[in-house]
């Protein structure tokens, strides 16, 4: 399956990044591309343990625009610019680590160009667990693998991304975000069986409420990586018990409270969540297929909770966004993305101007905690990456 096309222009940070190249470089790009940030509705830290997620590509994007060179040149609507950048230097430089962290995975297949010019605009706000950065790197991976003249089908692509981040800049997630940013599909939420790659597409015709709580995490190191490391710890526990276990997401609820019993926290409690967490997930999607909103809002709360109590990546932002959401009358509300800090999710009741209404009585209550209003938008599942081949000049 190849990458989807348009002839032309076709979404608002498109413009934007063809009118910042045309301003830095002084001349037109050959290739746009654009990826989405992603919601996930369920399925928190189960990637990477083997499990189901439960992710909707957003109708926010990361646009390139991108152009050939004889060396490096970056520029960021948001970020500033970027010359004469060594590819194969140490990461660590900020946002241009995604732009060459997929650079340098194409030039291992052989498939980057010789030098490009890229303007970078977004609309994904960074810091919010909406996957800001694998949007960035996955639009990237395919402008420089068009602007290299190379050809991958969509698996790889995500593939390519998932190495980028992984391997190269050291985001020890599993492979949910590049999956859903390159094969989202308007009006569906994505069930992805991690364990065995099974992708069913659920109808998802609500939309989505955000509301950022404003404290911005780290994915590369830090805590994401810490419970990475526990879940590890906690299978290879497990193993000696059990040598044929080959996930924590694999563990049926049927054993669980004997699986506990062998562990001491937070092992226990880091275990507990996966395994319910691949539970609400899968019932997720089910009740979305049967049309039951109401229990996806239930099962958001219920994860919430577990997000708190067991995998504790919860903060004190996201908590009072989620409680004032449930108050006044949300279906349910869930912190998004890894945690410590990011976005929660609404999913607001059918009927006119109730989700704006709930929105600003969550935005007023958050107000009257922090003492800062947060931002709030909302958006609906949406198309994945998209690739626009330009004329010259």
């Amino acid at each position: 399956m190849d990458p989807r096309r348009s002839p032309a222009l076709d979404t608002a940070t498109s413009s934007a990044a063809l009118a910042l190249y045309a301003r830095t470089f002084g001349d037109a790009p050959t290739v746009i591309a654009s990826a989405p940030g992603r919601i996930n509705l369920l399925g928190e830290h189960t990637d990477y343990n083997g499990g189901p997620v439960l992710p909707l590509a957003i109708s926010r994007r990361t646009t390139i625009a991108a152009g050939p060179a004889k060396g490096w040149d970056f520029v960021s609507a948001s970020e500033g610019r970027a010359a004469g950048l060594d590819i194969a230097a140490p990461m660590g430089a900020g946002w241009s680590d995604y732009v060459r962290a997929a650079l340098r995975e194409l030039q291992a297949l052989g498939k980057a160009p010789a030098g490009a010019r890229i303007a970078v605009t977004s609309t994904v706000p960074v810091g919010a667990g909406l996957s800001s950065s694998t949007a960035l790197t996955v639009a990237a991976g395919a402008a420089l693998l068009e602007l290299g003249g190379g050809a991958l089908d969509l698996q790889a692509q995500i593939a390519l991304a998932y190495r980028a981040e992984h391997d190269q800049v050291g985001v020890r997630g599993g492979r949910m975000d590049q999956t859903i940013s390159v094969l989202g599909r308007k009006g569906y939420a994505m069930l992805y069986e991690t364990g065995t790659g099974e992708i069913t597409m659920v109808p998802m015709p609500a939309p989505v409420y955000v509301a950022e709580t404003g404290v911005e995490h780290q994915l590369a190191g830090g805590s994401l990586n810490a419970r990475r490391h526990e879940c590890e710890q906690a299978l290879a526990m497990l193993q000696r018990r059990w040598p044929q276990l080959g996930a924590l997401a694999a563990i049926p609820r049927s054993d669980l409270a004997e699986v506990e019993s062998l562990l001491d926290d937070p092992f226990r409690r880091r275990v507990r969540h996966v395994v319910t967490e691949t539970e609400r997930t899968r019932e997720a999607a089910a009740a979305l297929a049967a049309g039951d909103l109401e229990r996806v809002g239930q099962l958001l709360v219920e994860g919430q909770a577990s997000l708190a109590q067991d995998y504790e990546s919860s903060v004190e932002e996201a908590e009072v966004l989620v409680r004032s959401a449930v108050e006044h009358g949300a279906l349910g509300a869930r912190l998004t993305g890894a945690g410590w800090g990011g976005a929660v999710l609404v999913l607001a009741p059918a009927g006119v101007g109730e989700g704006e209404r709930i929105m600003q009585a969550v935005a007023d209550a958050f107000e009257s905690r922090f003492g800062r209003r947060p931002a709030t938008w909302r958006t609906r599942a949406s198309d994945g990456l998209r690739l626009e081949s330009l004329p010259p000049g």
